[in-house]
């Protein structure tokens, strides 16, 4: 199963507000291609995410090619938006026994992916490049063949990223290791850059160091902010640096969300200025809650939040170990509801994939 799936309680508000973070008209967007979804799409248990060597080619498996798994599995691939921005689409891809390496084979340019692009979104690994995977006690390690080392230096923190977060995915992977020929890569092959011996989510994604004057006295967050264009918004995940002062995760990453991307940026924010927490977050057996002040209505009426803002919130605070759902009441009230109406009167938790959709 996706690490990101959570077990939520059964009941009708629970499933309600479920419902409504994972369709596709908000994690996903606007359709921009008309193919429908597949109807049998399944998700993999962490067995089934591989962890023995996936082959590269038919060499690897005796001369015989992989045998397809019947049906569809929804998969994270993280490729790169028109502001590039590294962002994860979530698409239906055959099932298949080595889903960890499939899902690198769909960050190939001119690769699978090609004719299932989102509109101004592009691959990240460069053209004809091949790979095995091979996953043991928790780590990928991905080897890569020689025509990886053509891409574009711009381009080498992307890289590195996207297979990191698209691998991390899976409940079998927590780290990447990177190999290219068979020999391990210390350092990226076109501009340099170092890479650690395991990667992993804590190093981050689509950096933003602006205003930070002395990193070391700066702690990092990932927030989610909206990219894209209207009537087709997605989440886009942002690692800031931000003060550490001694105050919690939770708080720095509501203040993050609340002061918004910052201008020319090309993402959005739907929080208002003004947005306060009435009093530290409270965290208990996996969920946080939240008071806000009436600042979080934002232009709506009373007791209405945004779903963007809402969904922002969720996304950004369960990427936080040990939190997996979250409340929201405003002046310790919880009567409240999203624009759609759905009632938030049960902890919301993360969606099982983010930016779904069909294009």
């Amino acid at each position: 199963m996706s690490k990101n799936k959570k077990v939520t309680l059964v009941t009708a508000a629970t499933l309600a507000t479920t419902v409504f973070l994972s369709g596709c008209g908000l994690f996903g967007g606007e359709e921009k291609k008309k193919i429908d979804p597949p109807q049998d799409a399944t998700y993999l248990d962490e067995s089934e995410a591989g962890t023995v060597e996936e082959s590269a080619g038919a060499e690897a498996k005796g001369g015989e090619m992989e045998e397809a798994v019947e049906g569809n599995v929804q998969t994270e691939l993280y490729l790169i938006d028109k502001n590039g921005y590294v962002v994860s689409q979530t698409m239906s891809l055959p099932k298949s026994e080595g889903v960890a390496k499939q899902a690198l084979d769909h960050l190939v340019e001119n690769g699978p992916v090609t004719e299932m692009l989102p509109n101004g979104f592009r691959a990240v690994l460069p053209a004809d490049t091949q790979m095995s995977v091979n996953i043991k006690d928790g780590v990928a390690t991905v080897d890569f063949s020689k025509e990886f080392a053509n891409y574009k230096k711009e381009d080498e923190l992307k890289i590195l990223q996207a297979v990191t977060w698209t691998l991390t995915q899976f409940d079998s992977v927590d780290k990447v290791k990177l190999q290219m020929n068979g020999e391990e890569l210390k350092a990226m092959p076109v501009n340099g850059t170092p890479i650690a011996e395991e990667l992993s989510r804590s190093q981050g994604i689509n950096h933003d160091l602006d205003g930070v004057v002395d990193i070391s006295n700066t702690k990092s967050v990932t927030v989610y902010y909206l990219g894209g264009d209207e009537d087709s918004y997605y989440y886009v995940p942002v690692t800031k640096r931000v003060d550490n002062d001694g105050g919690n995760d939770i708080q720095s990453i509501v203040s993050a969300l609340a002061a918004g991307p910052g201008y020319g940026k090309g993402l959005l924010s739907e929080f208002q200025a003004g947005v306060k927490l009435n009093e530290d977050p409270k965290v208990e057996e996996g969920k946080v809650t939240l008071d806000f002040n009436e600042a979080i209505y934002g232009s709506f009426e009373e007791k209405i939040v945004s779903e963007h803002v809402l969904n922002s919130l969720v996304l950004s605070l369960t990427e936080q170990k040990g939190v997996e759902s979250v409340a929201v009441t405003v002046n310790g009230k919880a009567e409240l509801v999203t624009e759609s109406g759905q009632k938030l009167s049960e902890p919301v938790t993360r969606p099982e994939k983010v930016n779904t959709g069909s294009f």
